[in-house]
């Protein structure tokens, strides 16, 4: 049985929480409501120090388990056991923020933990240094569907020339990863092709991720009462059975200008996952310049990021990988015993 880490990646609004429950309804899995944690954890890591010294393994848990932003809370998981357990556990950054999922999943009795957050199809790379075993599964939708979609929440504060970004980088994200990555480690799927044969769908996934299909996948409504927190108004869909009604409804809830942008700025890609175009007309010419200059700012920001982060790992403060699964432990090369650095004398 694998015990690999399994994380949900994709475009917002294109389906990850319905696929999170059905992995989450896996009798293997436990796959938790967003949290807030990983990634600050990550690019925080040089404020906690050697992670090898139990004091400082014992601050960032206590982070993690007491600070607002983190939604530790969501987890339903005991604050002062994570604590012990994250001091008691391996010293890595990896390590301490796997414990957190690792007791959500032995809430449900189960051997294996995902994660759920559409950005994360960005930061890839960042996960896999937490989590070198990790397996990635990319839930792709209609581009104009998910433009849609976005508009529409009262999270997204952006504007379409935004959300036809996010769609784009995605799915570029997604190319790039496809490439690049083992293929026992990167899987993508249509959500239409999901939506629409659930059951081939996810045995198919089922053999990626080395378990066996279990038929209470195709009908997650009940994991959604316990992985989909009732503030999550947005969400509402997942409480019911799998359906199709919104596939294609971008039609009526794009206006024509979006359309035209969408696949003008999109197209390419659209076709190359099989979605049919309109034959629209060509934008105005002042959304592409919009378009094209919202694209230019999103990347140069990210390219900043990347270079700030590829610094800051010159000079890690302690080690990186988590080293709680099988394969951690191997890729890593060290024994299950770790060794404990005592605290220094003052």
């Amino acid at each position: 049985m694998s015990d690999r880490p399994v994380f949900v990646i994709g475009c917002p609004r294109s389906g990850t929480t319905m696929l999170q429950l059905m992995l989450h309804s896996h009798p293997h899995m436990a796959v938790p409501p967003e949290t807030r944690f990983l990634v600050p954890a990550y690019y925080r890591r040089r404020a906690w120090g050697d992670l090898r010294i139990a004091s400082r393994r014992r601050a960032l848990a206590q982070w993690i388990a007491t600070d607002r932003s983190t939604k530790f809370r969501e987890l339903k998981i005991d604050k002062d056991e994570f604590v012990q357990q994250a001091v008691e556990g391996p010293g890595s950054l990896g390590s301490v923020i796997g414990t957190a999922f690792r007791m959500y999943a032995d809430r449900f009795d189960k051997a294996r933990w995902g994660d759920k957050r559409p950005s994360y199809v960005k930061q890839v790379d960042m996960l896999l240094r937490l989590f070198p075993d990790a397996q990635f599964v990319h839930l792709i939708r209609d581009g104009r569907d998910c433009v849609a979609s976005l508009k529409e929440m009262p999270w997204y504060t952006l504007d379409s020339f935004h959300a036809v970004s996010t769609w784009a980088e995605a799915i570029d994200a997604g190319v790039k990863l496809k490439r690049t990555l083992p293929e026992d480690t990167y899987y993508e799927l249509r959500y239409e092709d999901l939506t629409d044969d659930p059951a081939t769908e996810l045995k198919k996934l089922c053999h990626f991720l080395e378990e066996d299909f279990s038929a209470a996948m195709i009908s997650p409504r009940e994991a959604a009462s316990v992985a989909v927190p009732e503030h999550k108004v947005w969400h509402s869909n997942t409480h019911g059975e799998v359906i199709r009604s919104r596939v294609g409804s971008w039609a009526n809830r794009l206006d024509d200008w979006e359309v035209s942008l969408c696949e003008h700025m999109l197209g390419d890609r659209l076709e190359s996952l099989g979605y049919e175009l309109t034959g629209a007309a060509r934008p105005a010419k002042e959304h592409i310049i919009a378009a094209q200059k919202t694209m230019q700012k999103r990347r140069a920001s990210r390219m900043r990021k990347h270079m700030r982060d590829r610094f800051n790992r010159l000079r890690e403060p302690s080690p990186v990988a988590a080293l709680l699964t099988t394969r951690q432990r191997s890729l890593a090369g060290v024994p299950r015993q770790r060794t404990e650095i005592t605290e220094p004398a003052i």
